[in-house]
């Protein structure tokens, strides 16, 4: 069965809530979605995780990358860039780069910020930047979803956006969801088209 990878990081639990939602969406479009995240980085050189996590979505492997027919990433925002435990797990994949792995699939990105002009839309594009190189097609937001007017907590035309507030305490509102959906189903029904 043709699954979409939700791939995510996520430290206060906003990133994850998306990540939930847009996977509601990917099965409204008619596929599997897989939930998945990364592990924290650290500067110890000793591991200090195990393989498996102790809850919530399990650890991504290349070969979910590999298997995948569309992948949608999301990060929370750090200083208008990809949290490090994303990138750390992205600048491992060169040898799926050398094989092609991601060419021609459908991808999207996602992310969710303590503040209000925190670099949400620069997230999104340097979420971007790994998927282009890998050859993945970039599917954003259209401005045919209505909610995309009309929102006025998060959401672009680049991908989902969440505002969460500094103590991160800002649930996901109702046209958050409903671009989080559209967004899952949308890339979910162009990876059925290929």
């Amino acid at each position: 069965m043709q699954n979409i990878l939700v791939l995510y990081y996520s430290q206060g639990g906003s990133t994850k809530a998306m990540a939930e939602k847009i996977a509601q969406g990917v099965e409204l479009g008619g596929l599997e979605a897989k939930l998945r995240t990364v592990p924290n980085v650290s500067a110890n050189c000793e591991k200090t995780e195990s393989d498996i996590p102790d809850s919530g979505a399990i650890y991504v492997t290349k070969e979910d990358l590999t298997n995948c027919s569309g992948i949608i990433m999301g990060s929370p925002t750090r200083f208008g860039n990809m949290a490090a435990p994303l990138k750390y797990f992205i600048d491992t994949t060169s040898d799926l780069w050398f094989k092609g792995a991601l060419i021609n699939k459908p991808a999207a990105v996602f992310t969710s910020t303590a503040s209000l002009h925190g670099g949400q839309e620069t997230t999104l594009l340097s979420m971007m930047l790994p998927l282009l190189h890998h050859g993945a097609m970039i599917v954003g937001i259209p401005y045919s979803e209505p909610s995309l007017q009309n929102t006025q907590t998060g959401g672009t035309p680049y991908g989902l956006s969440h505002y969460n507030g500094i103590n991160s305490d800002k649930p996901l509102s109702q046209d958050e969801i409903i671009l989080a959906k559209a967004l899952g189903k949308r890339v979910a029904e162009i990876a059925k088209q290929k």
